[in-house]
């Protein structure tokens, strides 16, 4: 999930065409999920126009950019459906960016609620360049060695889920903010430097121009056949366990659509049995409903890469409250202001 500028991939002129904006969902999406051909956005998208007759608008961004783009939009929304990763979609929540929306698939996702559901399992996860090091770092104390200088870079707290992920999962891993933190500004002397993007930092390892950065399991299992060099990888902490923050896409209904009606069908079309069911398959993503598990080759090789690690959460609501002031902190210690 990395951060980019925002892109709209499909466009049409909306406001020049209002004898068909009623057939017409727009969707601000977090990227991962949209990635190569026959993608499980767009297999899902081309599905849902065919049943329903309504083109699917959709522009992409990071997980922060999107929620701040429905802020500014505040009193003319453009958008019918939010896509994007804790803590941002906390955020969206708590600024009454969202609108009360049970889905039909609520009672079969653990963690849904009236405002936001699940859409696709994801985990933080770290790569490295499996042509230039014999092994991948086996602690968070080997990414301070002297080697990894200019070598190793990760997405922008704040802007980018992923790189929020690496300071939460910091926290998580060094026992607490005040140790994380620490960690951190350590880190920072073999940091390249802020990265909008995410899913740009996989080419850079996969050439050996950086030989680490981090992502997220299901984007860089996709990514992974056009990058041969790269392989996943979780830093221990110092009792030697592997641990891996939960960031999963999560859905939502935005508050004041345009075409809201739209939006509900859109959602509930995408977290229906036979969308889900497929998610690993087209796009390495883990489904959310707890009435599907797949059998493909994606969905056993995403199972497997978790083996030995430990999976874990924080409190959202208490991330998203506190996030305003743990990324002010972030740049104050990395010296990144």
């Amino acid at each position: 999930m990395k951060l980019s500028r925002l892109a709209l991939l499909s466009v049409f002129a909306l406001a020049s065409a209002p004898s068909w904006a009623e057939s017409v969902v727009t969707v601000y999406s977090i990227d991962g999920l949209h990635d190569g051909d026959n993608s499980w956005y767009q297999v899902q998208f081309d599905a849902f126009t065919k049943a329903t007759g309504i083109t699917v608008r959709y522009v992409e961004g990071g997980g922060g950019v999107v929620v701040e783009r429905l802020a500014k939009e505040r009193t003319n929304p453009q958008a019918d459906v939010l896509v994007t990763a804790p803590p941002f979609i906390q955020r969206a929540a708590a600024e009454k960016l969202l609108a009360n929306f049970n889905t039909d698939a609520a009672s079969a996702i653990p963690d849904a609620n009236n405002l936001y559901s699940p859409l696709v399992k994801n985990y933080l996860s770290f790569i490295y360049n499996s042509k230039l090091l014999k092994t991948a770092p086996a602690s968070w104390q080997d990414l301070l060695d002297g080697k990894f200088k200019n070598k190793l870079q990760y997405s922008t707290p704040g802007q980018a889920a992923d790189g929020t992920a690496v300071m939460l999962q910091a926290f998580h891993s060094f026992g607490s903010k005040d140790a994380g933190f620490a960690y951190l500004g350590k880190l920072q002397a073999n940091n390249v430097g802020p990265s909008a993007s995410t899913g740009k930092l996989t080419a850079l390892v996969n050439k050996g121009e950086i030989y680490v950065a981090n992502g997220d399991l299901q984007m860089n299992l996709a990514q992974m056949e056009r990058n041969p060099n790269v392989k996943i990888f979780w830093p221990a902490n110092d009792k030697g366990e592997r641990s891996a923050l939960a960031i999963p896409y999560v859905i939502g209904l935005v508050q004041g659509a345009p075409q809201s009606e739209n939006g509900k069908k859109l959602i509930n079309f995408l977290l229906s049995k036979e969308a889900q069911t497929r998610v690993s398959e087209l796009s390495w993503g883990m489904p959310v409903r707890s009435d599907v598990t797949p059998s493909d080759e994606h969905y056993k090789a995403a199972t497997d890469a978790l083996e030995g690690v430990q999976s874990w959460q924080p409190n959202w609501d208490d991330v998203a409250v506190s996030l305003s002031a743990d990324i002010s902190r972030w740049h104050k210690v990395t010296e990144s202001e």
